[in-house]
């Protein structure tokens, strides 16, 4: 298992998340994360790569393989994998848990939105309040803090300006998912 000094990255995580709605093999998970429609929008990842990830979620007891024969084939034995408790627990306190700073907006939050939009509906409005919730945090702690004026400090006035105009499109962006997301359901 990993220790907590070296936690799961969002990639494996997103592993993860397409064991948990079911037991599939390599290539197949490969396909679903390449995919232009999905997670393919946010990440390139290499097919081997993808494989030395499965290796050392299986070796951190989160997955489990077997192999299965294909019969009256001639391709070789697969491995499919399967997401153990371990795996199930640590995909879903991450899929369900909003992330801890701005710059982790454009991938990982993209990536667990992706998932609990797939899994759950519910859990992806639940994401998107939390967000929105650590969001207004940010933005709080940043006024708040923000002391440079644009005659004394240009420059740290416009780096304080540039996170709080982030920080506020990252708030109308959740909120016009929250809106969509509502419109969506029957």
């Amino acid at each position: 298992m990993r220790t907590p000094a070296s936690p799961l990255l969002t990639i494996e995580h997103a592993l993860l998340g397409f064991l948990y709605e079911r037991p599939r093999h390599g290539y197949e998970i490969y396909q679903q994360m390449s995919a232009a429609s999905g997670l393919g929008q946010v990440w390139r990842l290499k097919q081997g790569h993808l494989y030395a990830l499965l290796a050392k979620l299986e070796e951190s007891g989160y997955v489990q393989a077997a192999v299965q024969v294909q019969p009256h084939e001639a391709r070789p034995p697969r491995k499919v994998y399967t997401l153990t408790t371990a795996g199930r627990t640590a995909f879903l306190e991450w899929r369900n848990s909003p992330v801890a700073r701005g710059r982790q907006m454009r991938s990982e939050f993209l990536a667990k939105f992706y998932f609990a939009c797939r899994q759950e509906p519910g859990a992806a409005d639940n994401l998107l309040a939390q967000q929105a919730g650590a969001c207004e945090h940010w933005l709080a702690d940043l006024r708040r803090l923000a002391t440079a004026s644009p005659q004394q400090e240009m420059f740290a006035y416009a780096v304080q300006q540039f996170r709080i105009t982030q920080i506020q499109s990252f708030l109308a962006w959740l909120a016009a998912c929250r809106q969509a997301l509502g419109a969506s359901e029957p």
